[in-house]
Order: C-alpha cells, then structure tokens, then sequence
C-alpha cells in the first residue's frame, strides 16, 4: 500500500514536506516593541493604584474629630486604637458621615495636637477598649505591590500569547513577506516511499535511478565532469503513478521531500504566487540535497504569449517566470533536483522543457500485463486473499488500467468481502469488483418482458459478432442486467497488451460495434436510441483510422485530424480534405455494417440461442457465453 500524502504544515503554505530536520525556532518579537509593553505596563499600574485608593476609602472612612467626640460623649465607641495622634476605632452602633448618606462602623481620625480636652476620661468612664493592635487592618506594602502587578503580569501574557499566535503564520495581507519555514511532518524511523512500493514502471525507474544515484553520490559525478539534469519532468495518463514516484526517489535517496500543487501557488494578490516559490526553494536549498516536487505543472506552465493575453493571469505568468528563475540557478553543487509532473506536456512553455530546466522527459505509461500483476500484488499487501485468487488472471482481463485503477478495483473487492461478511477476498469479489468498476454499478430497473428480449438480442448482436470475428477480443461477459446508464453490457478485452492496430483489427472492432443495431434491425426491423454509446465509439474509430491513420486511399497517409480532441479539427485541414475525411468514414461504417448484417443472417441460430440463454440467466461469462452460442473458443495465448 502506498503510504499517505503528508499533511500541510499551514494553511496557506502550498507545499508538503517530508523527510525535513527540523527548522531553529524563530525569533519572537513583540509587536510595538517594549517600548510600547513598558508605556502600556505604566498605564496600567497608574490606574490599579487609583482603583485601590477609591476602595480602601469608601471601606474605611476618616472623620472628622469632633464627630468621633460627639461618639465618645455619646458611649457608642467600642474601642480604639491610636499611635500617636493617629487613631482608629469601631463605634458599637452604625452611625451616618455628616454631610454624607454613607454609613460606617469603623473610621480613622486625627486629633489635633493643640486639642486639650479629657479624652482618656471619657474613654475609661464608657469602658471603651484601648487595643494593641490596629482596629483598621491594612493592606502592607508588599501586598499593595503584588494587587498593582498582578493586572501587569496578565497583561504580560497576554501580549506574549498573542505575539506567538501572530508570528505563527501569515495573518493577512500585512504578513505576506513573512517567513514560516516548514516542519518536518514526518515521524522518526517511519517508513518512506522507496522503489520497493513501485511496480510496473520498470523502464521509468531506470530513469529515474540515475536522480537517486546523483543524490547520493554527487561527487563521483563531479569528478568525472558530468551535470545532474536540473528538472526532471513526469508525463503520462492520470493515475499512472508520477507523484508516487517523485515520492520513492526521494525515500530511495534518503533525502528531504517538498510537494506542490502548482495551482496553489495562485492567489487573487499579484505577486504571492512568486513569493511562495522563492521560500519554497529557498527552504529547499537550506536542507540540500533535496527533491521539490511540482504536480500539475501544466496550470502555471502553460505557453505565455499567443492566445494567453486574452483574459490571461499575471499572477500566473509571474509564478511562472519565479519558478524558471529558480531552476535557472540550480547547479550540481546544491544538490536539488525539481521534478514535476503533467498531463499535458505538449501545452507547456518552451522555456520551461529547454535544457538546464527541465531537460529530461520521461513518460510514464499505463503498465503492461506483468506490470499490473505486480501492482495487484503491492495493493493487496494488506487484504486477506483466499487460496482461489489468481492476481494474474486479474491482472490478464484488465488491460489498459493504470496504478490508480487497480488500487481502485482492489479496494472495492475488499468493501464487496466485508458486505458478504467475508473473512477473505476470493476471485468472485475480484471478478464483481471488476465488473462494477468496468461495467458500472447494477440498477435496480424493472423492465418490461419485451424490452428485455429487445436488450438480449442487442447484447447478443456483439458478442456473436465478437466470438465469429477473426483476430477480435474475447468476449468476457455478457449481461442484461441494467449498469451505469446502459440497459445491458458486453464486454471484451484481448488476450495480450496491444500496442499497435491493423486496420483489419480496427474493422473487426466497428462491426462488433454494430452487431446490436444490426440484430435489433434483423429480428424486430427498428433501430433504437440504445446504439448512442456504440454510434459514438464507432466515429471515433472510422475518424481515427481516415483522418489519423492512413487507413484511406482517397485521404492518403496524412494526418488530417489533430490528436486533441479539445480542437476544432474543422480548422486543420482544408474544406475539400474535410469533405474526403466525412465521406471515407461514411464508406468504412457502412461497409462493416453490411458485413454485420451479412454475419448475423448466416447465424440466425446461434443469435437465437445465445438471447435466449441471456433472458434466462441475465449474465453469461465468458464460457457459458461461448457454449450458448456454440461457437468454439480459440485457444488462449
């Protein structure tokens, strides 16, 4: 099983790393600086002490002295506490500030030092306690110090929380030149994608093995004066494993991992897009030698100039002529290689594919029929298989799947074992697994008696004319159980990989193609709208084999139709070569429908009993389907 993507280190960063030691801790600063922290701290202790001295006075009131000798004289002082002329004291009953609404039980007052009057007589005579100790606690220095810094210390942490969380990252439009190196996002002593999680791209790994050589032993190379490629890019088919395998070269290398999606260097802002390049690079370099990796190049590498100024994006082209800059200035000395992977290599700029960027072109195709068993091998690493299962007659009846799909099929063979309440994969859940990723999921359609007849002699149509067609593809399954958007389903695949086509493959192809219209014609004399799939398949091949392939004396051996079937052929050729092109098409169709109609009348039997064996078991494999037709299967190669 192929290990997982790592996980973004930010949001806004658009690389992956792995494999990276980890970056110093960066410098923390504080924003205002401490000038600003020591200003604010001030501020903050002027107002604590204001705070503090508005409630200590409203607890404790002074009073003036002769309201404490009207108490005296009226006994209701309960005990004092002087030192000096200070005094303090409690009075036993409540008794109202004059001039004030407020109301107190202890005071502070002052006695005057010219006030000559019999204090201590009074005092004795209404038994008033004289204590030791203050009447009116306070607070002491030390504690007042520690209540007017505790605000300080809070606000201390706050600002430091909040300068951490600042600098953590790009906190908007103000942060975009900030720098945040990424972290390793990789265990230590987990395992690394090598050659060994790889198959079936054996020729590519050969190509790639020099990148994993140059990585570990650069000098040798410098010796002998030779230069590293400076890009290395991947094209091929969707899925067919180019960012597993810029993984395994730098797992094989042993050597730090950045991955990319070009699309997420765009931003909305001018100018972020090269920003992040240049630290993306400028990160790489720091932890050399390194692999950066750059998956669907083709949405910033496309071809500047020509038809890109209409509504092209300048955040895109800068993006791109950063990255160019960069790859400029790689040498074999700093030990980085790019590798980039696309679909469309043929759109990209010149100057990204020039030698000294991207100088090395490999192709990474669908693999072959060795290759897919060895993939089914790797992908079922960790799902039981019974003794039944044979992953080469898996591997030999799927031709033309990438990694991508057999990862796929193998998945939904596990999800079918765990709904059977299985312990183990057998070759049925491969074999259903297969017809739901080839075929589509079955639907749940009723359909009328006549219908289903109309529907089996369709399918029987191209799986007779496929068994009797000389060099055709096998048929492997027929079906008139409802999948995907078809009523029912035929299915051929060839023995072998096939690289290359003859035309006499190619008729064969057009009349199996036909054979369900041309029953549905021959038994009920209509033709029905359940030939759009087929018509569709049958165009393109007569469209290939006149207007690409030479297949046409009239057209001749040029090709009047481009590849891309994005463009407008319309605009490749002239109107008069346009004309040929239509009316040879017409020709070859019609002349293979003929044959198809021709094939089926000879078979009329034959026909007849594989629509019935079909109305009565729905699907017929591949040896049931030959035995109901009676035809003889050709021995397999």
């Amino acid at each position: 099983m192929t290990s997982p993507v790592p996980p973004r280190d930010r949001t806004d960063q658009p690389w992956r790393s792995e494999g990276a030691p980890p970056p110093p801790p960066p410098r923390r600063k504080m924003p205002g600086g401490w000038g600003g922290l020591l200003l604010t701290a001030l501020a903050v202790y002027l107002i604590t002490n204001v705070v503090l001295s508005f409630f200590n006075g409203r607890n404790e009131p002074t009073i003036a002295y002769t309201e404490f000798s009207k108490q005296v004289t009226a006994g209701n002082v309960s005990k004092i506490y002087s030192k000096g002329d200070a005094i303090q004291g409690q009075l036993r009953k409540e008794a109202k500030v004059p001039g004030s609404d407020r109301k107190y039980t202890k005071f502070v007052t002052q006695r005057p030092a010219f006030a000559d009057d019999n204090l201590w007589a009074e005092l004795i005579k209404d038994d008033v306690t004289v204590t030791a100790e203050p009447v009116v606690q306070q607070r002491s220095f030390l504690a007042n110090l520690l209540i007017s810094l505790a605000p300080i210390l809070l606000l201390v942490l706050l600002w430091v929380f909040i300068a951490r969380r600042m600098s953590g990252g790009f906190g908007g439009a103000g942060a975009l030149g900030r720098k945040a190196p990424p972290r390793p996002v990789e265990l230590e002593g987990a395992k690394r994608t090598t050659f060994e999680d790889v198959a079936g791209i054996d020729e590519v790994e050969g190509e790639l093995n020099d990148v994993v050589d140059f990585l570990k032993n650069p000098q040798e190379y410098r010796k002998m004066g030779a230069r590293m490629p400076g890009g290395v890019l991947l094209a091929g088919p969707p899925g067919t494993g180019k960012t597993l395998l810029a993984r395994a070269v730098a797992g094989e290398a042993g050597v730090p991992f950045f991955s990319a999606s070009a699309s997420e260097f765009i931003e909305m802002i001018v100018g972020v897009g090269a920003s992040r390049v240049r630290e993306l690079f400028a990160e790489a370099r720091k932890v050399a030698p390194a692999i950066v990796f750059i998956d669907e190049i083709d949405t910033i590498g496309r071809a500047r100039g020509g038809g890109s100024g209409m509504g092209g994006h300048d955040e895109r082209e800068q993006t791109l002529n950063q990255i160019l800059t960069e790859m400029d200035g790689f040498s074999g000395s700093e030990g980085v290689v790019v590798l980039a992977a696309t679909n469309r290599a043929d759109v990209l700029d010149p100057a990204l594919t020039r030698p000294g960027r991207f100088d090395r072109i490999v192709q990474v195709s669908p693999p072959d029929r060795g290759g897919r068993e060895a993939i089914l091998e790797i992908h079922t690493r960790q799902i039981p298989l019974s003794a039944d299962v044979s992953l080469g007659q898996v591997a030999r009846t799927t031709p033309g799947m990438t990694g991508a799909d057999l990862a796929n099929l193998a998945n939904e063979a596990a999800l079918l074992a765990v709904k059977r309440k299985k312990s183990e994969v057998n070759q049925a859940d491969l074999s259903d697994a297969l017809e739901k990723v080839q075929l589509g999921a079955e639907r749940p359609l009723v359909m009328p008696q006549e219908e289903r007849r109309r529907t089996a002699y369709h399918e029987s149509g191209h799986a007779l004319l496929g068994m009797l067609q000389p060099g055709a593809d096998p048929v492997r399954k027929v079906t008139i159980v409802p999948r995907g958007r078809a009523l029912g389903v035929t299915l051929s695949t060839p023995e072998a990989d096939k690289y290359a086509y003859t035309e006499d493959y190619l008729r064969g192809r057009i009349i199996g193609a036909l054979g369900g219209m041309a029953a549905e014609q021959l038994v009920y004399g209509v033709v029905t709208t359940g030939s759009e799939s087929d018509l569709e398949q049958i165009t393109g091949l007569a469209r290939g084999m006149v207007g690409r392939w030479g297949m046409s004396e009239r057209v001749g051996r040029l090709t009047a139709i481009p590849g891309d079937a994005q463009q407008a052929y319309g605009l490749s050729a002239a109107p008069a070569t346009l004309d040929a092109v239509d009316h040879e098409m017409r020709r070859i169709v019609d002349e293979c429908y003929i044959e198809a109609q021709r094939l089926l009348r000879e078979h009329r039997e034959k026909l007849d009993a594989l629509a019935a064996a079909l109305l009565q078991n729905e699907t017929l494999d591949e040896e049931a389907a030959y035995r109901a037709a009676g035809v003889a299967r050709l021995a397999k190669h």
